[in-house]
């Protein structure tokens, strides 16, 4: 998508002569100095605009011949049935389930979704609600970056019903939904615990990313809970990138004293760990226990096959779209927590021998 471009005051009406570039929202609302959202209500009725402002928007729109649609001028009583997706990555086999219970609710619902991916990158989810912003779709459901704050705000106050999936923002009052990653990270944690480990590999995401955050807090308080100390040498964060990961994991396996059990915090994570596992020439879970967040097809075709915690994933798709429909603006705004699953198959066991020089102190010594 290419930047707004500014219309230079005295240039002429843009939108006459032959071959000339039709005038958009975004190039009044550049001329004129303000939010596309306010310019969206100022020409669909649908909020409040100070009169000064309205008036300077008015002259501006009349000065590059700006002419709104008519879906535009009836947006009011005419919402749109479109509503906007914006995945992280399409190739994350979560994402794609994700989608598949939005579409499958918006079906369902009368409704036709609109798809963008952002790659995590908060310059294009700014682009993206942009353009939501001009289309005005009836909601927009993301998977936010934690940017970009001023325009979610803009979307809201242009009537654009914003759903957040995964991860909250929390300047933002709108309704999320998300699985439970603490309590689930616990859970996959202290499985380990209990098998014997406690020189446990944990590569991680992004600090500032909110499931990264709620994921490393559950296996930090399962070892609090079972009076050991994290070994911290072992904890390493990535981005969610196939190169970066595999980088972490080979940092990880090549510690020393080494883990003896390696937890991935997500998907494609737990790929990059199988193939630095397999690199190393070390057996699973012989030489290293694995298990991973996130149930996808693949984690079942290894052999051995891969511990792991299923995300109700194509359910919180579907609850997703249900808010956008049902969304109202009395109230707070909820937050739907949905239960993930630990699912044990043969990826850990205890380790095999106590190994290195690493002795795990408990919190009482």
């Amino acid at each position: 998508m290419g930047q707004s471009r500014k219309v230079k005051a005295g240039a002429g009406p843009a939108g006459r002569g032959p071959g000339a570039r039709t005038v958009t929202m975004k190039d009044v609302a550049a001329a004129a100095g303000v939010g596309l959202g306010t310019v969206s209500r100022v020409f669909s009725g649908g909020g409040p605009v100070a009169n000064a402002t309205r008036e300077r928007i008015e002259a501006t729109a009349a000065r590059l011949n700006y002419r709104p649609s008519a879906l535009g001028r009836d947006l009011r009583s005419m919402r749109t049935r479109n509503v906007g997706l914006m995945v992280a990555d399409i190739a994350n086999t979560f994402y794609g389930e994700f989608t598949e219970g939005v579409l499958a609710a918006a079906a369902s619902a009368d409704r036709h979704v609109i798809i963008g991916a952002t790659g995590e990158d908060p310059g294009v989810e700014r682009d993206y609600i942009e353009l939501m912003l001009g289309q005005r779709p009836e909601g927009i459901i993301a998977f936010p970056t934690g940017q970009n704050a001023d325009l979610w705000r803009e979307a809201q106050d242009a009537g654009i019903r914003v759903v957040f999936a995964d991860r909250p923002v929390e300047s933002i009052p709108a309704p999320v939904v998300l699985s439970d990653n603490a309590g689930s990270a616990y859970a996959l944690t202290e499985y380990l615990l209990a098998l014997g480990h406690s020189r446990i590999g944990y590569l991680g995401g992004p600090a500032n990313v909110y499931t990264a955050i709620e994921r490393e807090s559950g296996f930090r308080r399962a070892h609090a809970d079972a009076g050991i100390q994290v070994a911290e040498h072992l904890v390493l964060r990535s981005r969610f990138t196939r190169g970066l990961a595999h980088a972490g994991a080979a940092r990880l396996l090549s510690a020393d004293p080494p883990p003896t059990a390696v937890f991935a915090s997500n998907n494609v994570l737990g790929e990059e760990v199988l193939g630095a596992l397999s690199v190393a020439g070390l057996r699973v879970p012989r030489d290293v226990s694995f298990v991973m967040f996130d149930d996808v097809p693949w984690a079942k075709l290894t052999r051995p096959d891969v511990t792991v915690i299923a995300q109700p994933t194509w359910a919180m798709g579907r609850e997703a779209l249900r808010l956008v429909i049902e969304q109202g603006t009395a109230g707070p705004a909820p937050r739907v927590v949905l239960n993930s699953k630990l699912i044990v198959r043969g990826s850990a066991a205890p380790p095999a021998a106590p190994a290195g020089q690493f002795t795990p102190q408990r919190k009482d010594e």
